[in-house]
């Protein structure tokens, strides 16, 4: 079975970053949808979600109030909050990429802290490159899909998870605290993180984050099968 895996991205730069997602799920034995607006979403259609990266998210979903400058999607803010509360209620696995790790803290009741570089003693960087180190926490679904040791990503944000939506825990932070992915303790599977594992396919350990995700979704998809199939008998009888 090739689950379908339906990704959600901006308007604006889907067109260059869809053919790297295409290429994480095509990798893990899925197949990619883009999602970009509204006419798009059809939940019964796929198996599983891909949040990515793109615009800040707008603190009037959080309680929280403007910092500096930003570039906001409000359309897509409320597309994608809709997504992951329908994910969590129909069982959808889902993985957030930077801004989708958000969403899916900020969809479960968090918060984001706006400046995160000035409140946390992280080195800030800006790049597509491996260059910034995030330690893993002990006993996470991350952990037991990508191992323990100590991980070097990319880095592309100045917003990160502040207080935790419900049912989260923190699955890794960089050299500062700043919390650098989140995770769903219960099924759905729902995992966030901040940096871009699309740039960095060529690691294994990026690449078992979209395994994890397809993985996740065909289960999904074979249980529903297999009840339909349940179904038929039931009628027939």
């Amino acid at each position: 079975m090739t689950p379908t895996i339906a990704v959600t991205l901006s308007a604006r730069s889907a067109w260059r970053i869809f053919p790297l997602m295409w290429l994480g799920v095509r990798l893990a034995g899925g197949r990619a949808v883009r999602w970009v607006e509204e006419s798009q979403i059809d939940l019964a259609a796929i198996d599983g979600l891909l949040i990515g990266g793109g615009d800040d998210i707008s603190p009037d979903l959080y309680g929280g109030k403007l910092v500096g400058r930003a570039r906001l999607d409000p359309a897509r803010d409320t597309l994608e909050r809709r997504l992951v509360e329908a994910a969590r209620a129909e069982n959808l696995p889902v993985l957030g990429i930077c801004r989708g790790s958000q969403m899916i803290n900020v969809a479960l009741g968090g918060t984001l802290e706006q400046d995160a570089y000035g409140r946390w003693g992280s080195r800030e960087y800006s790049t597509v490159l491996p260059r910034k180190s995030v330690a893993i926490e002990p006993g996470t679904r991350l952990e037991a899909l990508a191992g323990p040791e100590e991980m070097k990503v990319n880095a592309l944000h100045s917003q990160a998870v502040d207080r935790l939506g419900a049912g989260l825990r923190v699955a890794a932070r960089d050299e500062g605290g700043m919390v650098q992915a989140v995770e769903r303790v219960r099924d759905p599977f729902m995992l966030g993180v901040q940096w871009h594992p699309e740039h960095l396919l060529y690691a294994r350990r990026q690449r078992a984050l979209f395994s994890a995700l397809v993985e996740a979704a065909r289960a999904r998809a074979e249980a529903r099968m297999q009840g339909r199939a349940v179904d038929a008998v039931a009628q027939e009888a």
